[in-house]
């Protein structure tokens, strides 16, 4: 009864990542972090959802997770390239701190369709923008006090926006930073990755302690992507503005729509086959409620990975009087 009673024990309540396919997901992630200056979460969280089954809210957490080696990788890529402007990422790094925190405070209440439509949402609005701007981005001119409160500002909207949906932030900062502040796109990518990694560590921390972030299979994106992000801001740099906005723009909407689609028409839930419910009263298992491996032999298990089993107990009492 010992190995039976330790295969009921506590379920894990997340299923085991499958590592090929995180490892892909990373790979591609860190491509397209390094080619457009974002962290990446654009296209790793609709992945962990819609391929790997991970839930919307905690594949949110997880992106975010993934994305601090993948915009380290890249923050280093351009930084070689000297496309980095470090005043400007000061100072939207320190809204962006404290943004992260009111963003992750704020995951855990939301409902999670209303997650997925605000990203799928700020994916379109973004690359509709990418689409119609044709602003001349020569250079910054000298900051002053109207300008720094507004990079504070933007940093503050980008932190909540990472925190809340698991992504760098890039595809705020950047249109920004160009449109705005008349920033080449180069060095918008760069400073945005720039202020991602302090983003992403704030958020990812405090993730971790809402139990939002899934870090075992965050660690296996994360890595997958440190090579693909170096290599692709070498592409990045060469780039032509209009090639960079079209293409980026094409990635939005594809991934906006794919996940509206999700949402819109949800997978119906799989109800037990009369086979499945013969196999499972043979095995002792009761498949009624969603949760099969939380019933045995009929019984409830308890919150800390027990079983109701009086009936054993009762047995073990008669075949031992002691």
């Amino acid at each position: 009864m010992q190995s039976e009673s330790t295969s009921v024990g506590a379920a894990p309540t997340r299923p085991r990542p499958n590592l090929v396919r995180a490892g892909v997901v990373g790979l591609i992630a860190g491509f397209l972090s390094g080619l457009f200056g974002v962290g990446g979460g654009i296209l790793i969280v609709p992945a962990l959802v819609l391929v790997m089954k991970m839930d919307q809210r905690l594949a949110h957490g997880t992106s975010l997770a993934a994305v601090l080696p993948i915009a380290i990788s890249s923050t280093i890529g351009y930084t070689v390239e000297d496309k980095i402007d470090w005043p400007v990422a000061a100072l939207i790094a320190i809204g962006a701190v404290a943004g992260a925190v009111v963003g992750t405070s704020v995951l855990h209440k939301l409902p999670q369709r209303a997650l997925g439509y605000a990203f799928a949402g700020i994916l379109a609005a973004t690359a509709i923008r990418l689409l119609v701007d044709h602003s001349d981005a020569a250079g910054r001119s000298e900051l002053h006090l109207l300008s720094i409160v507004g990079l504070v500002l933007l940093g503050l909207a980008t932190g909540i926006l990472a925190g809340l949906l698991g992504v760098g932030g890039g595809i705020i900062m950047v249109p920004a930073m160009v449109v705005l502040l008349h920033i080449p796109p180069a060095v918008a990518k760069g400073t945005s990755l720039a202020v991602i990694v302090p983003t992403s560590i704030m958020g990812t921390w405090r993730n971790r302690n809402n139990g939002n972030a899934d870090i075992p299979t965050a660690v296996v994106v994360g890595l997958a992507g440190v090579v693909s992000a170096f290599l692709a801001t070498k592409v990045s740099v060469g780039m032509s503005e209009t090639t960079s906005n079209v293409l980026f723009a094409a990635l939005l909407l594809t991934v906006a729509v794919r996940m509206l689609w999700q949402l819109l028409h949800p997978a119906p839930e799989a109800t037990p086959t009369p086979d499945a419910v013969g196999a499972a009263a043979e095995s002792g298992l009761d498949v009624v409620g969603n949760d099969p491996a939380a019933r045995v032999n009929g019984h409830d298990v308890t919150a800390a990975g027990g079983a109701d089993r009086d009936g054993d107990d009762a047995a073990a009492a008669r075949r031992d009087p002691r």
